[in-house]
């Protein structure tokens, strides 16, 4: 296995020996990943759906961004934070699952549309914002991200299962 090594190495952490052996904490650092997804998805999914053109007269994207935006993030520091905790304590096992290489490259993918977003397009979000329509770039990383968002989720899920 590629990374065997690394993995072995993740294993025999404190972090990941505390996570194995210490009764509560595995399913208490999932109930934390599941509500970390979930505050970073629904606003995240939110703010992308404005993006995309619904609410447009309600709601500028500006005051979207900056109502909705924090929560996702919040929400993202405890499911990464979570989730690389569960990792760690099996890491060998679930990286060979199939859907884990997935949820990483989805997460790599949801990342760089996140970065390209904001140092994109959303930099000029003045000329834009209002009751006209977002850009065609705007737009993309919109469906982009509720897609990658949508397969981290779906991968997720599918890592206990393969």
């Amino acid at each position: 296995m590629i990374f065997d090594e690394e993995l072995r190495w993740l294993e025999g952490t404190w972090v990941a020996e505390f996570v194995r052996v210490t009764p509560w904490v595995y399913s208490s650092l999932e109930i934390v990943h599941l509500l970390g997804l979930a505050l970073l998805v629904g606003p995240a999914a939110l703010f992308d759906l404005r993006l995309l053109g619904f609410g447009r007269g309600a709601v500028s994207v500006v005051v979207a961004a900056r109502q909705l935006l924090p929560v996702a993030r919040a929400g993202f520091a405890l499911a990464a934070v979570s989730g690389v905790a569960m990792f760690m304590a099996g890491a060998r096992e679930v990286a060979v699952t199939g859907a884990a290489p997935v949820k990483l490259a989805l997460l790599v993918v949801a990342g760089l549309n996140i970065t390209l977003f904001h140092f994109g397009v959303y930099r000029r979000v003045s000329a834009w914002d209002g009751d006209r329509r977002a850009p065609a770039a705007a737009r993309a990383a919109g469906a982009v991200s509720l897609l990658t968002w949508t397969g981290v989720v779906a991968c997720g899920r599918l890592i206990a299962y393969t």
